[in-house]
């Protein structure tokens, strides 16, 4: 009873919280009151064109009513917007790294599961080589399929994916080289991190493209995924390490030197002791930069990569869909929300969970702990 009056308490005070924000001052009644008007105007015509009058399905467009939504384009063309033109027959590659994916996160969120610990390592660690070696072959028996094929959703996820893994520890080590008491190391990385920044995103999209292959030595080329991909690893490792670097800077001094009292080297220290509380502490920062990378590799079709967002132009002009740009700009839309705000609400669990106040008050109050599980 204790617990659910508390939980009844906090729900009024979160409700109470709300009300004040969007009614307390006469300004705030007005802009709510305005939004709550033209939602009631916008959503029963959208409910109307999307449901109502919407096709859901047919085997072609004669069956689409005009004034409603024709979703059976996205069903016809569904192939090229998620997989793009990878092989048909060898989808079920992509659908099994996509598995295998939810699979570990689930495992590695899931509080009670005795394994988490190997969950977590094998996400981190064996998960990017599997997911490769199944998309990209390499697997005993899988194919290879060139990147060139690569397109659709598929292609914004991969490439979200790599980009990230790329640019966290880079940006890691760009933060520890702008601390750096060495000028010359610390100009250098304050350089190359105002540079990047300093860079529009699409200028650095025709540089992965035109100018990076000029810069690496003879014979060794990258194909166009791969040069954006290290463009991007580039661009982003800036705004990953100016991240870092304010959780460096929040960890107390005194962590260190007490994990050098205690008889660890300096990089052994930063590594076991600063490293995971700054990481902790910037989580916020390189989740949101992340969320800003995964909706800007839309912007790799002005480069003729073919993603999500260039399958849905490249099929309203097909003659038979002319004048459906609506219904694949909403589903495009929708894909990027659910996988924002998915990752947006795995943040949130991470950080609530290593909160060093709530894992102490959870220590210290065991009939709490007992009745979570």
């Amino acid at each position: 009873m204790r617990h659910l009056s508390t939980a009844a308490r906090q729900a009024r005070n979160g409700l109470n919280s709300v009300t004040k924000a969007l009614f307390g001052t006469l300004a705030n009644a007005a802009i709510s009151l305005g939004m709550l008007i033209l939602f009631a105007m916008v959503v029963p015509a959208f409910y109307r064109w999307a449901i109502t009058s919407g096709t859901l399905s047919s085997a072609d467009r004669k069956a689409c009513v005009e004034g409603g939504a024709c979703w059976i384009f996205l069903r016809l063309r569904f192939q090229d917007l998620i997989y793009g033109g990878y092989p048909v027959d060898q989808v079920w590659r992509v659908n099994a790294a996509g598995l295998l994916l939810a699979i570990l996160i689930a495992g590695a969120f899931f509080k009670t599961n005795p394994w988490r610990q190997q969950f977590i390592l094998l996400l981190c660690i064996a998960y990017p080589l599997v997911a490769a070696g199944l998309i990209a072959g390499g697997l005993p028996g899988l194919p290879r399929v060139e990147t060139r094929l690569w397109g659709g959703f598929m292609l914004n996820l991969v490439l979200a994916v790599i980009v990230v893994v790329g640019a966290v520890p880079l940006g890691l080590l760009l933060a520890e080289a702008r601390r750096a008491k060495d000028p010359t190391v610390r100009v250098l990385a304050v350089g190359f991190i105002e540079l990047w920044r300093a860079t529009p995103l699409v200028t650095v999209l025709f540089m992965g493209i035109f100018i990076l292959p000029f810069a690496l030595p003879p014979g060794f080329g990258l194909n166009k995924f791969l040069s954006v991909a290290t463009a991007l690893i580039l661009f982003n490792s800036a705004y990953m390490a100016e991240a870092i670097r304010g959780g460096l800077q929040a960890v107390p001094i005194g962590q260190l030197q007490a994990a050098e009292a205690l008889g660890l080297h300096h990089w052994q220290s930063r590594f076991l002791v600063v490293w995971p509380q700054a990481i902790r502490l910037s989580l916020p920062s390189i989740v949101n930069t992340a969320i800003d990378l995964f909706k800007d590799t839309s912007l790799v079709v002005i480069v003729g990569l073919f993603d999500v967002l260039g399958a849905v132009q490249q099929a309203v002009k097909d003659p038979k869909w002319l004048g459906l740009a609506t219904e694949g700009y909403i589903f495009v839309a929708s894909l990027f929300f659910v996988v924002c705000m998915t990752l947006s609400a795995m943040s949130k669990a991470i950080e609530r969970e290593l909160d060093p106040a709530q894992r102490n008050a959870a220590a210290s109050d065991p009939q709490s702990d007992a009745a979570a599980h």
